[in-house]
């Protein structure tokens, strides 16, 4: 009998990508997505296509529900009928913006959702390994208080500081301003620690960067460098919101975070927390990035300046792999900045 993992957010970026990987090591996948990414951001942000993608590719392989993860007997049910190796928590509300229009929205979906699967694994399948996307909002503004210096075209940390070679798990998540996203999701984070700590799962808390792919619906609120490349390819103007566009962000391509799913899979560390993102390997800035894709692209962007940074936004943030790889060094990022860009350049001419 095939192994078995369920996704949540199965036809967004990492959801969809977990799938594929998965599938492709013999898995059946159980999907569940009900496009709320489109109530969230609108009809351009539908993750519909890739859901019919998935169907199409997989076949048999893939199951797909349209549930909601609050649900509790929707959520129960499917894992009592599956009973997963793994579950894949993927499903959520991923902006700072959006989330101050509904807060009880964005609670009840990252939170609470959050903890209707948890505790589903702990009374139908402990056994299983959970994988919990966070995200490095969790730090909130904390990383905007180290020494950065500007230079021409990005802001950098100073080269003597501890967290020169990335942020790693030991800043703190306390007395900073997280935006109600990022507080949202802390909750989820520590929760998903203590069913690890607490209840003996084998829980993951990997704490994203800036996470990409072209299996990403990207739209102005979330997905920077997806949405950025569709605008230039399509000459739609793209808004830099303050900095002076020299914010940087690594970016992890959605292949290389699902294969750490895959190796924490194999030897899972109860209640661990990652930093996951692109490192030193995978880094840019706006305006690096803009002009990185003008060249892909043979296109000019059309880029709009609004002043006012978005609350709770990093200035600059690289993500310290070091502890994930001390864990599991047979790991490490396979796509570079310029790599994951024509990846999704490529995608887009498509």
């Amino acid at each position: 009998m095939a192994k078995v993992a369920l996704i949540t957010g199965s036809a967004g970026l990492i959801g969809s990508e977990s799938a594929r990987f998965f599938a492709g090591k013999g898995y059946q996948i159980v999907g569940v997505d009900n496009d709320m990414r489109k109530y969230f951001f609108g009809e351009g942000a539908s993750t519909t296509w890739n859901q019919e993608q998935l169907a199409k590719d997989l076949g048999a392989q893939y199951r797909h529900y349209v549930a909601d993860i609050r649900n509790r007997a929707q959520m129960e049910e499917l894992i009592k009928e599956y009973i997963p190796d793994i579950v894949i928590h993927t499903a959520a509300q991923p902006s700072h913006d959006w989330a101050a229009k509904e807060p009880h929205t964005d609670f009840s979906v990252n939170a609470i959702g959050t903890l209707v699967l948890l505790e589903s694994v702990r009374q139908f399948v402990p056994q299983a390994t959970f994988i919990f996307t966070s995200t490095n909002k969790v730090y909130g503004d904390q990383p905007n208080y180290l020494p950065l210096i500007e230079t021409d075209t990005r802001w950098e940390i100073d080269p003597a500081h501890a967290f020169h070679a990335g942020i790693n798990e030991s800043m703190s998540i306390d007395q900073t301003l997280h935006s109600v996203f990022g507080a949202s999701k802390v909750a989820a984070d520590v929760m998903v620690q203590e069913y690890g700590k607490y209840f003996g799962l084998k829980t993951g808390v990997f704490r994203g960067g800036c996470l990409t792919g072209p299996n990403h619906s990207g739209a102005q609120l979330h997905g920077f460098l997806s949405y950025l490349v569709k605008c230039i390819a399509t000459g739609a103007p793209y808004t830099i919101f303050g900095y002076k566009g020299k914010q940087v962000r690594d970016n992890i391509h959605a292949r290389d975070l699902v294969n750490m799913f895959w190796h924490f899979h194999q030897n899972p560390h109860p209640g661990e927390v990652y930093n996951a993102g692109g490192g030193r390997q995978a880094n840019v800035s706006m305006l690096e990035a803009i002009e990185k894709i003008e060249k892909l692209t043979g296109k000019k962007a059309n880029v709009v300046y609004d002043d006012t940074p978005r609350v709770g936004d990093h200035i600059w943030y690289i993500t310290d792999l070091g502890k994930f790889k001390s864990h599991y060094p047979e790991w490490d990022i396979t796509y570079d900045i310029d790599a994951t860009l024509r990846d999704l350049c490529a995608h887009v001419r498509e």
